[in-house]
């Protein structure tokens, strides 16, 4: 799944957290889904470290127009545009990357 390229947008805000928050590795855009107790689906979208446990060969990839790298989930990958921004959202020590996408754009992330 690797082969599969995004492209992605990234303002001001979002350059300089990367620069105030520098990786050496791709960072993740992980997609993760959880069963609650009455069968319900919770899906879960977050921009991560890249940890050990990641294969970055089982990722699809995301690239910044300046070349930075990201990992996306195959699952995500399915369900997102190929061409989608990130934002940062948050107050104080809880800032973090996150995509911005239009509604229906999210409602097809989580929900198809």
């Amino acid at each position: 799944m690797s082969d599969v390229h995004f492209q992605l947008e990234a303002n001001s805000t979002v350059r300089a957290w990367l620069q105030a928050h520098p990786s050496k590795a791709p960072r993740v855009i992980a997609y993760d889904v959880h069963r609650c107790c009455g069968g319900g689906k919770i899906c879960q979208v977050k921009v991560r470290e890249l940890s050990q446990k990641d294969d970055p060969g089982q990722y699809a990839t995301g690239v910044m127009d300046d070349g930075t790298r990201f990992l996306i989930d195959r699952r995500a990958a399915a369900r997102l545009p190929s061409r989608f921004a990130l934002t940062v959202r948050g107050l104080g020590r809880l800032k973090h990357l996150d995509l911005d996408l239009e509604g229906e754009q999210w409602g097809t992330l989580l929900y198809d």
